[in-house]
C-alpha cells in the first residue's frame, strides 16, 4: 500500500473508531466524511480522493491563483495529507505559513511543501533518482523535480550545471550518474544534454526543457524539438519547464 493511501484510510478508521467509542457524534462523522471525496470551497473542488487512486494528493498549482486562494486550499488540504504547492511566491508562502505554521518554502524550486508525518524510512532506497541540469540558470526547473520526488518518497540525487559544453564536468560524474535508477535531465539553450546522457547508460531518461537560452530558442521550443528529436533511445520528454511533471513521472517509473 502507498504511504499517502494509506493515510487516506487511516483518517477513515480514525473517524470510525471515534464514533465505536463514542468520542464522534454520528453526525459530526457524516460531516468529516462528506469532505473526504472532495471539498467544496467555492472557488475550487478540492479532491482528497486522490490520493486514494493515485497514490499522491492533489498539488496545488499557485500560479494565477490569488494568496488568499492558495493558503485556504493549503490548509484543507493538510487536514488530511501531506502538500505539495508548486509555482508559489515568497508573498503567497508568507500567508500559506499563517494559516500552516509547519509549512516549508524552498525559494529555488518555488514550492511549499507541508509533512504531515515525517518520513518513518525511504522506501526506495536502493533506488536513486538522479537530478542534473545544464547550467545554473536551470536550477528552478530542475529544483522542481527533484523537491516533487522526494515528495512522493523517493531518495533523489543532484548534479547541477554539468552542460556539453564541459563535458567533462559530466564524464567525472559517471559513477553517479550510473548508480541511479532514473535521471531527470533537465536543459535550456540547445537541450543536447539529455541525449548524451542517455547514450551513457541503459535507465530511463526523463527530459526537461527549459525557457532559457537567447533568441533563437524561442522560450524552449528550441530545446523542446532538440529532445524530441533525440537519436538516443530511452528518453522521455515533458513539457517546457515542466519540473514537477518530470518528478511526477520519475517516481512512478521508480515505484
Amino acid at each position: 500500500m502507498l504511504e499517502y493511501e494509506w493515510m487516506y484510510k487511516e483518517k477513515i478508521e480514525e473517524i470510525l473508531m471515534g464514533v465505536r467509542n463514542h468520542q464522534i457524534p454520528v453526525k459530526k462523522a457524516l460531516k468529516k466524511f462528506e469532505g473526504l471525496p472532495y471539498e467544496d470551497l467555492g472557488f475550487v473542488s478540492i479532491d482528497h480522493h486522490r490520493a486514494l487512486r493515485k497514490g499522491f494528493p492533489e498539488v496545488i498549482f499557485c500560479q494565477n491563483k490569488s494568496p488568499e486562494q492558495v493558503a485556504k486550499i493549503f490548509k484543507t488540504m493538510s487536514k488530511y495529507n501531506d502538500v505539495l504547492a508548486t509555482r508559489a511566491s515568497k508573498e503567497i508562502y508568507e500567508l500559506v505559513r499563517k494559516a500552516v505554521k509547519s509549512a516549508e518554502f524552498n525559494e529555488t524550486s518555488r514550492t511549499i511543501i507541508f509533512r504531515h508525518i515525517r518520513r518513518r524510512n525511504i522506501k526506495l532506497k536502493n533506488k536513486i533518482i538522479l537530478v542534473a541540469c545544464a547550467g545554473t540558470s536551470d536550477l528552478p526547473v530542475a529544483e522542481e523535480a527533484a523537491v516533487t520526488a522526494e515528495m512522493m518518497n523517493n531518495k533523489v540525487e543532484r548534479l547541477f550545471d554539468v552542460g556539453v559544453a564541459g563535458i567533462h564536468r559530466l564524464l567525472s560524474n559517471k559513477k553517479k550518474i550510473d548508480g541511479s535508477n532514473v535521471l531527470i535531465i533537465v536543459a535550456g539553450m540547445d537541450g543536447v544534454l539529455p541525449s548524451v546522457v542517455s547514450g551513457l547508460v541503459k535507465k530511463p531518461v526523463i527530459a526537461v526543457p527549459t525557457s532559457v537560452g537567447y533568441g533563437a530558442s524561442f522560450k524552449g521550443i528550441g530545446p523542446l524539438l532538440t529532445m524530441l528529436n533525440a537519436c538516443s533511445p530511452g528518453i522521455a520528454v515533458v513539457n517546457i519547464d515542466n519540473g514537477f511533471g518530470a518528478g511526477y513521472f520519475a517516481s512512478l517509473i521508480n515505484k
